[in-house]
């Protein structure tokens, strides 16, 4: 993987977007002062000061769109979570793709492609970018300005932690999965994933654009698709949505 250091950018997903086709595949696009990051369903990204990760994983797997790149948060989430471990904390999942300990937020990611329409060939996919923000190093008054329960790693650990080895410590587990996920999609990972799942056998509301299921959630799928059982006995199967 190569890496691509910005000193001040206002989003890194942005940055690899408007610079898509000079950014070579599997680069990691990241800094330490972002000044306008989002998260899913344009949610503003907080910045938490300059001692956390705000980063964006370039891929260009192929110039036509596949259906198991919608997982490649999942596998972003899981690789996260695996990290988190060696720091002798227990992540949990939040479907899809949050991560949270003792319900509170520590990171979270943003997917995104960019491609063309072509006349002839149809959508033409540039590129993927994984954008991921990392809680590691941020002070208690600085977490109750966030508008949800959030915390991070030196909090949970009780010392500060070295940005640079968190970050080599994520893209290197990403590489070692990323081919594989490729061929073989979110089975690859489907265990490691409910294993660690938060929602499971419980109620929950999933909002899907301007509608709301209520239910229980009893299963992710082998596309990493959401089951709920609704209160009049109807499945539902949820590849889209936020746990509210």
């Amino acid at each position: 993987m190569e890496f691509l250091y910005l000193e001040e950018i206002d989003s890194t997903n942005r940055y690899a977007k408007n610079n898509i086709e000079k950014i070579d595949d599997l680069t990691v696009v990241y800094t330490y002062l972002q000044t306008n990051g989002r998260g899913r369903m344009d949610r503003k990204w907080n910045y938490t000061g300059k001692d956390n990760i705000y980063a964006s994983i370039v891929l260009k797997p192929s110039d036509h769109m596949k259906d198991v790149y919608s997982n490649l948060t999942q596998l972003l989430c899981v690789v996260l979570a695996q990290v988190f471990e060696e720091y002798n904390i227990l992540p949990q999942i939040k479907w899809p793709n949050d991560i949270r300990i003792n319900g509170k937020k520590i990171s979270g990611i943003l997917a995104e492609a960019v491609g063309v329409n072509d006349k002839e060939k149809g959508y033409l996919l540039k590129g993927l970018i994984l954008g991921f923000g990392v809680n590691l190093n941020v002070n208690k008054d600085t977490l109750q300005q966030i508008n949800q329960p959030a915390t991070s790693l030196n909090i949970e650990v009780g010392h500060s932690i070295d940005k640079q080895s968190f970050l080599k410590k994520v893209t290197d587990k990403f590489c070692l999965y990323y081919n594989r996920f490729i061929e073989e999609g979110f089975l690859l990972i489907r265990e490691d994933y409910i294993r660690r799942a938060e929602f499971l056998n419980k109620e929950v509301a999933v909002k899907v654009f301007d509608k709301t299921y209520e239910g229980i959630a009893t299963d992710v799928t082998s596309n990493g698709a959401l089951k709920i059982i609704d209160k009049n006995n109807q499945e539902h199967i949820l590849l889209i949505g936020d746990i509210l």
